[in-house]
């Protein structure tokens, strides 16, 4: 069923709930995720949307929160961002966040970092490390970790890089990673959020 944001819509045209997230590679994990737990996120009326980062949150509350459509709105935010969440919820009515606990009071969870860095904790970094060699990307890998920023580094710094550091990387790696995962080590944020709506 293909929703609608017109606030004048039928109801059952319009999504149920709305999960915010900075980008496509979080949008792509958490829909990994929920088909693997055996949700139909399209038959549920919830729709996750990718901002396009943090700063666009209050435009994206505008249209599904309290003033606009009014359905049930969630998220999830990089640590670093924070403030930019805070800033929308309270512009959109939903009160003033003090903090991640608050937040979450109103299904908006953190990620640690990002969310890159809660899969290849949740994943284990010895085994993303072998999602990579799959992937066909280790002769790639070995090359940064011998740069002389990268040598000191941790093998899970390492891995983020990697995964930020080219075009597609973050959307490919986060696919990869929420089909490995565990379920029952699936980072707190992602299951939380999936659990809100």
């Amino acid at each position: 069923m293909e929703t609608s944001t017109s606030p004048d819509a039928p109801a059952d045209t319009r999504p149920r709930a709305v999960v915010l997230v900075e980008g496509p590679s979080d949008r792509l994990a958490l829909e990994v995720l929920a088909r693997r737990r055996g949700r139909d996120l399209e038959r549920e009326r919830i729709e996750v949307v990718a901002m396009g980062g943090a700063t666009n949150i209050g435009h994206y509350l505008d249209r599904y929160g309290p003033r606009g459509l009014g359905v049930k709105v969630a998220g999830l935010y990089d640590s670093a961002e924070e403030r930019f969440f805070r800033q929308g919820l309270a512009r959109a009515g939903l009160g003033a966040q003090s903090s991640h606990t608050a937040l979450a009071e109103f299904g908006f969870f953190v990620c640690t970092a990002d969310l890159e860095d809660e899969l290849i904790r949740a994943v284990g970094a010895g085994r993303v490390e072998q999602l990579v060699e799959a992937e066909g990307q280790l002769a790639s890998f070995r090359r940064l970790q011998r740069q002389p920023a990268q040598r000191e580094r941790s093998l899970h710094d390492q891995l983020r890089r990697l995964m930020s550091g080219r075009s597609g990387g973050k959307y490919r790696y986060s696919a990869v990673m929420a089909q490995a995962v565990d379920l029952d080590h699936v980072p707190y944020p992602l299951d939380a959020v999936l659990d809100y709506v």
